[in-house]
């Protein structure tokens, strides 16, 4: 297994464990894996092809889904649901 995916997979992982916190304590490591996870997707795709880089945009897109929502609510200037 290529270090891509090792990293792939540990990033999987601490995305997951970062989930299980409470949602106060959520937010800094969550906006690092939010941000880290693009170069990763990149790096993937370059050492395994376009396909498994799409197939791990889709997984990003589905774990990530209600932060990606809201930043793009915000960037369209739509009103965003209030935080609990």
């Amino acid at each position: 297994m290529s270090w891509a995916l090792i990293s792939g997979a540990l990033w999987a992982l601490a995305s997951a464990g970062v989930a299980m916190l409470p949602m106060r304590r959520q937010y800094v490591p969550g906006v690092i894996l939010l941000v880290a996870a693009p170069v990763l997707i990149l790096w993937i795709g370059a050492s395994h092809g376009w396909t498994i880089a799409v197939l791990c945009l889709l997984g990003f897109l589905s774990m990530f889904r209600n932060p990606l929502r809201y930043f793009w609510r915000r960037a369209l200037g739509k009103a965003t649901p209030p935080h609990d």
